[in-house]
């Protein structure tokens, strides 16, 4: 049994990590967050030692291994723009980090990271739950067994409709989150860069508080995308059906079927990283290029190959 903490348990993404922690048959010995609604820590770990205050949550980790309880890995799931800071906690503590995505907001984070993984010996995982998504292995195997010089046409649509308390959250906020792309569209980019290969090409079309698209030419694919948080522009039919998002992956003109299968992708990554195999420190590293270009890029519009979303009519902030 490995001993866990966790930093950011009242976060959206903070129950699948206890729940994972939970299912590979480890403790969590203690989580922190600024805020308190942490009940869901009962349905896993009741006797976890909780803070809402970092100088606190570091002195009680500290106890603990000045006391014989060494933590084996601190699970990171706070908001993207405090990875890198709590990365290097978790090392500095003799502990390995695993982080939600995006490890980081920018490539020399990244080379940061590295050199405190050399001087601590510890380990830094990120978990990239679509490489472990049973259809997406099936297509990469798919995609190494077909025709060695075919490049494919692939279309990439993301609706996942937000409220206005995203724009007043840190998700809101590009210097936190880094931005719709980067929010919600990483571990995407991830999975092309991990399938499709080497990056050649990246334009941005679209790029404001609510959507982004944009052309991503790789040594294997050719990728028309659009993110979006706007409930207005999802499909009728999507709407119709009481749903709040929609996710399309075509690939020559055919749907890539991947709707289901996401309960237990943590739970996997995590077994993973426990038996040695996990995804590491470089593993995002291209994702995190691509997501950093579209933030710092500026946008062309509708020219060249772009994603037919692309067309739809912009909407002002709604704080403007």
């Amino acid at each position: 049994m490995k001993n866990f903490a966790m930093i950011g348990a009242a976060g959206y993404i903070a129950p699948r990590h206890m729940k994972a922690i939970k299912e590979t048959g480890n403790d969590l010995v203690a989580a922190m967050d600024k805020f308190d609604s942490v009940g869901v820590i009962d349905s896993y770990f009741p006797n976890a030692s909780f803070f809402t205050e970092f100088e606190r949550f570091d002195r009680h980790i500290d106890k603990l291994k000045r006391t014989g309880h060494q933590l084996d890995y601190v699970s990171i799931c706070s908001p993207n723009y405090l990875h890198d800071a709590h990365i290097r906690f978790a090392l500095r503590q003799g502990a390995d980090a695993i982080c939600e995505k995006p490890l980081v907001l920018n490539p020399w984070n990244m080379d940061a990271l590295a050199l405190i993984e050399k001087e601590t010996g510890h380990k830094i995982y990120n978990i990239l739950q679509l490489r472990v998504h049973p259809s997406i292995i099936a297509l990469k195997e798919k995609i190494e067994n077909g025709p060695k010089n075919k490049v494919y046409d692939i279309d990439l649509t993301y609706l996942t409709s937000r409220g206005k308390w995203y724009y007043t959250s840190w998700k809101g906020d590009l210097s936190k989150s880094g931005g719709i792309a980067t929010n919600i569209g990483v571990h995407f980019f991830d999975m092309l860069s991990w399938i499709f290969g080497s990056l050649k090409k990246n334009t941005v079309h679209i790029n404001t508080h609510d959507r982004s698209a944009g052309f991503l030419e790789f040594e294997k694919a050719r990728v028309r995308w659009f993110l979006s948080i706007n409930f207005d522009l999802l499909p009728d039919d999507v709407k119709a059906k009481g749903q709040t998002t929609y996710r399309s992956i075509t690939i020559e003109g055919e749907e890539l079927e991947f709707s289901g299968g996401f309960t237990d992708l943590h739970t996997t990554s995590y077994a993973d990283i426990l038996h040695g195999k996990g995804y590491g420190l470089e593993a995002p590293r291209q994702a995190i290029e691509i997501v950093h270009t579209i933030r710092v890029s500026t946008p062309i519009g509708q020219k060249g190959d772009y994603h037919p979303f692309a067309c739809k009519p912009l909407v002002a902030h709604p704080f403007a």
